[in-house]
């Protein structure tokens, strides 16, 4: 028994998303990035309608969000995605939009390969919650 612990623990732990793409200095980049481009975009101006604070109690709670998901040390304090964007109509071609504007932040940001897929899969998880059908 000894032995299998001993061995166990000798394995090399993988390291988690958050860990891989850089921390949180990269998820706030990629935050940063992802709503430059979504905030620009008029298909995307009926979101707008919010205040400065509002605007960037939304982009803190996005980084906790994202941090989170992939493994970091961050706790998500808002609410459940449902709640926050149920009635604003989401559909298909916007949450593909979405999903265009968070892969090119984080080729911004330097992500490639593996870890941007993963990450675009992780984010893609929440569609349910967000997009209507």
């Amino acid at each position: 028994m000894l032995v299998i612990s001993m061995a166990l623990a000798a394995q090399p732990k993988t390291a988690s998303l958050y860990e891989r793409v850089g921390r949180y200095d990269t998820i706030a980049l990629i935050a940063d990035e992802y709503l430059k481009g979504l905030r620009a975009d008029p298909k995307f101006a009926r979101f707008a309608g919010r205040g400065a604070d509002s605007l960037k109690r939304g982009r803190q709670l996005l980084k906790d969000q994202l941090c989170a998901m992939a493994g970091g040390p961050c706790t998500y304090v808002g609410r459940d995605m449902k709640s926050v964007h149920g009635g604003l109509g989401i559909n298909a071609q916007e949450w593909q939009a979405n999903l265009d504007y968070m892969a090119a932040a984080l080729d911004k940001a330097g992500i490639k390969g593996a870890e941007k897929a993963e990450f675009l899969k992780m984010v893609d998880t929440l569609k349910p919650e967000i997009a209507e059908k």
